[in-house]
């Protein structure tokens, strides 16, 4: 997980398309300017990043939905709680999985979870749009290969 660059999936361990489901895992850092204020001697992983993390592993589904042919871009964050702290060396076992899609959004239920707890949930909305340049595709194939996504996943 690379905070500071908003890269916080560090492997795709599981994408089943037929079953519109997403797993993947990332080590939360154990140094960052991140826990610097959040919070002196008592350091947890923002709620906000949470979210965001789930947002993104959602946002790998959906490209292997749309075989990468669209970008999602999240629009809204509904029922968001957060369960319990994440703090620095944990490793985030992060799940999703497609509840509606349809008319150029789609929605998503997804989870985080440390040990096999639940920390965070979610529900997601997304927009999803033709990519808007190639510098942003060649970025997102980058960062495919980086996390492991599987090419299989977008053939049928």
């Amino acid at each position: 997980m690379q905070i500071e660059y908003f890269k916080l999936i560090d492997r795709i361990l599981d994408l089943k398309v037929d079953e519109k489901t997403i797993t993947v895992e990332a080590t939360v850092p154990t140094q960052s300017t991140i826990f610097e204020g959040h919070f002196p001697g008592h350091p947890i992983m923002p709620g906000v990043l949470l979210i965001e993390s789930m947002a993104q592993t959602s946002g790998w589904l959906l490209l292997a939905l749309m075989k990468f042919e669209r970008m999602p871009f999240l629009a809204a964050v509904k029922e968001a709680k957060m369960r319990g702290f994440v703090t620095p060396g944990e490793v985030l076992t992060v799940e999703a999985h497609v509840i509606h899609e349809g008319s150029g959004y789609a929605m998503t239920e997804a989870k985080v979870k440390v040990d096999g707890k639940l920390r965070s949930n979610a529900s997601l909305t997304f927009s999803h749009v033709p990519f808007p340049n190639p510098e942003l595709r060649g970025h997102m194939d980058a960062e495919a290969k980086r996390i492991g996504f599987p090419q299989q996943a977008l053939q049928r």
